[in-house]
Formats: structure tokens, sequence, C-alpha cells
């Protein structure tokens, strides 16, 4: 398994421990969003994302957030957990390493791009790439920033519509626009 990208959004204002989100790339083909830089007492490091764990409501059966006081939905004041269960976990890793040499070549790689990406941030013109599609293989995104630098047409032109096999052998539009298709949806797209 290889690391082939990692992005890198810088939490400028944050007022807790945050400094960024990041997201990773895996041999050019699997991605996982929102690991987090969160600030040490010895440096950076990474936590992999997570999820708010939920437990039932007793009277209505509701999902709610553990240690919620109330029910969402009825209102309810909730049991919290007894003093002799211990601490209560309240995330669980959505992804996450499975060994030390995983865990340890994933800080490696996302806290160098986390430093290179503040040196980023000091030059003119910064945009994190955070944001940007990853699916960058089918589009050329630089020609759609500026399309006057490379003489591109300001506006793209509409895609084509896309077409279909009905039942009864002939092909139609799934764009809409008239036609004497009487079917179930027709016209809908």
């Amino acid at each position: 398994m290889e690391i082939t990208e990692v992005r890198v959004k810088l939490m400028e204002n944050s007022e807790d421990r945050l400094r960024a989100f990041c997201s990773i790339t895996f041999d050019s083909c699997f991605v996982i969003r929102d690991l987090k830089i969160i600030d040490g007492m010895n440096g950076p490091f990474v936590a992999m994302p997570s999820r708010k764990l939920t437990g039932h409501c007793n009277r209505c059966g509701h999902k709610n957030y553990l240690r919620a006081p109330y029910c969402n939905q009825c209102g309810t004041k909730q049991r919290s957990g007894g003093e002799n269960d211990g601490p209560q976990k309240l995330y669980a890793d959505v992804a996450h390493p499975i060994n030390s040499e995983c865990r340890e070549q994933i800080q490696r790689h996302v806290i160098e791009e986390f430093e290179l990406e503040l040196q980023r941030a000091q030059q003119p013109g910064y945009r994190s790439r955070y944001d940007d599609d990853f699916d960058s293989d089918n589009v050329d995104v630089a020609a759609y920033a500026e399309p006057q630098a490379k003489n591109l047409p300001e506006k793209l032109p509409p895609p084509a519509p896309h077409f279909h096999q009905r039942p009864d052998g002939q092909t139609s539009s799934q764009r809409g626009g008239g036609g004497n298709d009487d079917s179930f949806g027709a016209g809908v797209f």
C-alpha cells in the first residue's frame, strides 16, 4: 500500500487544539477524509475520523447521542451510565490503521504535508486543495479555473443527453422534453 496524496485544510482561527483537517489517498484509488491534525504535548498528531456513538431513548426508542441529558424526540430525561460502569466511550473510529507500522507511516506523511501546507499558506494567492474534486483523472481543474489563459470558451457546452433503451426497444432521452413516452416518470430528468 502506498500513500499517493495528502490534502490539508488549515484551521487558522480554531480556538481549540485542532490545527487542520486532511484527506489521504492510498494507491491513487481510495480516499479517507476528515482525519484531524491536533496540537499535542509533543507536537502535532493525527486523529482518525470518528463518529459520535448513540443510544436509544427508553420511552420512545429515538436515537440520541450518548450522555445527552434529554431525548431529542420526546424530551424525556435520559439516564446516563452508572457510576460503576467506568468511563463511557463516546466516539468510535470510522477508519483506522490496525498496526503501529501503518499508523506511523500515515502520521509521518500527514505531518510532513501539514508542514508544507503551512509554508504554502504564507505565499500570496494561497488556496487549499482540500475541497477540490478527487476525480481529477476526468477533469482538468486548471482549465476550468482560468479559461482565458488557455484560450478556452468562457462557458463550457452543456453535457450531451444520455440515452437509455426502453423495454419496447426504442431509445429515449433521459433529459425529457417532449416525446410520446407515457411511462411512469417520463420526462422527470
